[in-house]
């Protein structure tokens, strides 16, 4: 596997990903992003355009994630400074299988440690099994749970 580029601000080519991600998982019957929650125009209301990271691998795009300083939704007890929040990661349905979640997990810790907060922390459906896996075997503990909306979320944090 050829190292990972990660470039920053692309918010076009992150909703590709993710859109093609979504597909992918709605065709397996586990559909997990409404499309039209993807959408550029939908993904700059709810996330800052600095925050999006794409990693690029021998040209193509490949995954991406979005990087928040404060979570109030889902970590609304958390001070200013306490983690990163990750969000929306996504690996495009060509590049899967491969080992990038965690390639992409370990970039936002490296990213976390630069700013020189102490945690990474992010959410994720109660019932998606395979990725709180990937998350506890990275290493991030279950911290709780939350009833967000509809959402029932497992919270997850890392220490860096």
């Amino acid at each position: 596997m050829n190292a990972l580029t990660i470039t920053s601000g692309d918010v076009q080519t992150a909703s590709e990903i993710l859109m093609a991600s979504a597909a992918a998982l709605a065709e397996r019957g586990q559909p997990l992003w409404p499309p039209q929650r993807l959408t550029p125009e939908r993904l700059v209301r709810h996330y800052p355009d600095s925050g999006w990271r794409v990693a690029w691998q021998d040209g193509q795009a490949v995954g991406t994630y979005v990087l928040l300083d404060k979570d109030e939704l889902f970590w609304p007890d958390d001070a200013p400074g306490t983690a990163l929040y990750l969000h929306k990661l996504a690996v495009h349905p060509a590049a899967q299988g491969g080992g990038l979640a965690r390639l992409l997990l370990a970039e936002a810790v490296a990213e976390t440690r630069r700013v020189g907060v102490p945690f990474l922390r992010l959410d994720t459906a109660s019932d998606r099994a395979k990725l709180r896996t990937l998350y506890e075997q990275f290493g991030f503990q279950n911290v709780g749970e939350r009833q967000v909306g509809a959402y029932h979320v497992v919270l997850y944090s890392l220490g860096v």
